[in-house]
């Protein structure tokens, strides 16, 4: 028995509809990466030079961590709005322990330590008391900021003898310590997402948290573990960040970074309900939005125009997987 003409039509556009959302989720945003390389390519002579290249994986390194941090925490139907507070925070507990003639390297610890302790304080709010996730870290952004400027005294704190000033500026074989370090945090955190039981369970929690509750997962130390990771990562984009300015100050440091972490991660295709997501496809976000910030910058847009886009793009992101997840439920 044939199908009416309609019906038969019908059906045929809902299946070009998912077969589309199919390829998407399949090769996620690296055609825009590409496009947008190509076309700043054509655009100005100066993109594609080494030099450029250079510095575009440079600039994309600390917000590379911060998004691999906060894939960790979207995964579980979470967010983190303070991981750029966090890393103020950190920088100049860093920056201040770095002082330390005898102790001076035991900044970079103090940095990442200082994060994580932030970090589990979230965690432990959201875990525990069960607060929504928005309000904790909404919170936090704005009292980890002022408690970066306590700490700081209100100023810039400067260290031309940085021991660990190597991380920022220095490269091994022609590779910047920056550069080197994304990557090792991208691939420890595919590892831990795709190799380990946390992982499985952290996939668990953010697909159906009652569900994995009744499975036997301990979705308070899942919720811990996640919001843990988030700010010990921030800590080590303080320490990142630190290395390259030899400063940090609680004012400025970390403006907008969680934005862009955001927007890596969104665009990355991890949704922001939860359970699906990649950390690849947040490193290609972060290119993303690292190469667009250069781009704009080299054809001479001004920074105005460079923060409405960066808005457009996170408002696209949004859109983007709320499309994914329309053919998800179809």
């Amino acid at each position: 028995m044939s199908l009416p003409l309609e019906n038969a039509s019908t059906v045929a556009a809902i299946s070009k509809r998912e077969r589309v959302r199919e390829l998407m989720r399949t090769i996620g945003m690296l055609p825009v990466l590409i496009l947008l390389l190509i076309g700043f390519a054509l655009m100005t002579d100066s993109f594609m030079t080494w030099q450029n290249l250079s510095i575009i994986t440079q600039q994309a390194s600390v917000n590379v961590v911060l998004a691999a941090g906060m894939t960790f925490v979207i995964l579980t139907a979470g967010i983190d709005l303070s991981v750029g507070a966090i890393l103020a925070a950190s920088a100049v507990v860093a920056l201040q322990t770095s002082m330390s003639p005898q102790w001076g390297m035991l900044g970079i610890f103090a940095g990442i330590g200082f994060g994580l302790l932030l970090g589990l304080v979230n965690g432990g709010l959201i875990a525990f008391m069960r607060l929504p996730p928005f309000i904790v870290t909404l919170g936090a952004l704005t009292a980890m900021r002022g408690l970066a400027r306590l700490l700081a005294d209100d100023k810039t704190v400067f260290n031309p003898d940085l021991p660990f000033a190597f991380i920022g500026n220095d490269s091994v074989l022609g590779v910047p310590w920056l550069v080197i370090i994304a990557v090792a945090v991208i691939v420890i955190s595919w590892f831990i997402l795709r190799r380990t039981v946390m992982g499985v369970q952290i996939y668990s929690v953010g697909g159906n948290p009652e569900a994995a509750r009744l499975s036997g997962i301990k979705v308070w130390k899942v919720l811990l573990f996640v919001y843990a990771v988030s700010g010990a990562l921030a800590g080590l984009g303080a320490v990142m960040s630190a290395s390259r300015l030899f400063a940090a100050n609680g004012l400025q440091l970390g403006q907008s970074y969680e934005l862009d972490a955001i927007a890596a991660v969104i665009l990355g295709g991890t949704s922001f309900t939860g359970g699906v997501g990649t950390i690849g496809g947040t490193l290609i976000g972060a290119l993303i939005i690292a190469v667009l910030t250069n781009g704009l910058v080299l054809l001479g847009v001004s920074d105005i125009w460079q923060y409405i886009i960066k808005g457009i793009v996170i408002i696209g992101a949004v859109a983007l997987d709320r499309y994914r997840q329309s053919g998800a439920r179809t």
